[in-house]
C-alpha cells in the first residue's frame, strides 16, 4: 500500500506541475539577468547577493547554471550579470523572479552602521531554441569585441575575445565574456539576444490587449515584488503572494522553492501584480 500511495503522489505532483507550468516556453532553459538599481555601492553589493542566491538555487535544484557575463562594481558587488540555467522547466520555475527585489539592512559600507534600502532588478527570459523563429537580420547588428575583465583565469585579458552585440532596431545590448573564445562568446551572446528579441515581441503582443505592461517597473521604492529585511527584524516577504519567511539566510542561500511554488499557484488563479510598499 505505501508503494501505491507514493506512486499516486508522484502522478499527482506531475499533473499539478503540468497544470502550473503549462506555458509554451515553460519547459525551456532560463536566462537570468541582474542589474543594481537605486542605492549605489549598496545596490551593486545586493545584486551580487542575488546572483549567488540564484546560483545556489540552481545547484540545489540540480540545474546547470553558468555565468555568461559579469561586470564588477566600482567598489563592491556588480554592475550586471547574466547567467543561463539549464534543465527541464528552468524558465517556468524562474519566470516569477522577474521584477524588483528590495533589501533592507545595516550597511556594511557605512561606518555609522545606519540602515540602508537597496534595490536590484531581475529579468528572466526563456532560452529560445532553433525551432522557434526569431527574425534577426545580420545587417541590424553592431558587433564589438573587447578584452575580457574580471575573474576568469589565464584566458582573461589576453585577447579581445569578449563580444558585445547591439540590435540596432530595438536598442537591445547583450554581451558575453566568460567563454574561452570569441566564437563561443558570440554564439552565447546571440542566444541571449534571440531570447530578448523574442520576449520583446511577446510583450508587444500582450501590450495590444493590455494598456499597461505589468513587467515594466522602476528599480526603486514601491515597485518591488519581494523584500528581504535583515534589520531591524529578519523576514523575506513576497508582495504578490503575501508569503513570508523568517529564515532569511536560508532564502539567500538558494531556498526559493516556497516562493516559487506560491507564485505559480498565485499566477494560476489569475493573480495580479500589486506589490506593497
Amino acid at each position: 500500500m505505501p508503494e501505491i500511495v507514493r506512486k499516486l503522489e508522484s502522478v499527482l505532483e506531475r499533473v499539478e506541475r503540468q497544470m502550473l507550468l503549462g506555458g509554451e516556453n515553460d519547459p525551456l532553459n532560463g536566462i537570468v539577468t541582474i542589474h543594481p538599481g537605486a542605492g549605489g555601492t549598496e545596490a551593486q553589493d545586493w545584486a551580487e547577493m542575488l546572483l549567488r542566491m540564484y546560483l545556489r538555487w540552481a545547484e540545489k535544484t540540480g540545474y546547470d547554471a553558468r555565468i555568461l557575463d559579469q561586470q564588477a562594481g566600482d567598489e563592491a558587488g556588480l554592475k550586471s550579470a547574466t547567467i543561463t540555467v539549464a534543465g527541464d522547466y528552468a524558465y517556468g520555475y524562474l519566470s516569477g523572479e522577474s521584477g524588483v527585489h528590495r533589501l533592507v539592512r545595516i550597511s556594511p559600507f557605512d561606518s555609522a552602521k545606519r540602515r540602508h534600502t537597496s534595490f536590484a532588478s531581475v529579468s528572466v527570459y526563456p532560452e529560445i531554441d532553433d525551432r522557434v523563429e526569431v527574425n534577426i537580420d545580420e545587417k541590424d547588428l553592431r558587433i564589438d569585441t573587447y578584452r575580457s575583465s574580471g575573474a576568469g583565469g589565464q584566458h582573461v585579458n589576453v585577447t579581445d575575445s569578449a563580444v558585445r552585440i547591439t540590435h540596432l532596431p530595438t536598442g537591445i545590448v547583450v554581451q558575453c565574456q566568460n567563454e574561452r573564445s570569441q566564437h563561443k562568446n558570440r554564439a552565447a551572446a546571440m542566444k541571449i539576444l534571440r531570447a530578448r528579441v523574442h520576449e520583446l515581441e511577446l510583450e508587444k503582443k500582450r501590450a495590444e490587449a493590455q494598456a499597461v505592461e505589468d513587467g515594466k517597473m522602476d528599480i526603486a521604492w514601491g515597485s518591488q515584488i519581494r523584500s528581504y529585511v535583515l534589520a531591524p527584524y529578519r523576514m523575506v516577504k513576497d508582495h504578490r503572494t503575501r508569503v513570508e519567511v523568517g529564515d532569511v539566510d536560508r532564502v539567500l542561500d538558494g531556498g526559493l522553492d516556497g516562493f516559487i511554488e506560491a507564485y505559480l499557484h498565485w499566477k494560476s488563479t489569475g493573480g495580479s501584480r500589486d506589490p506593497e510598499a
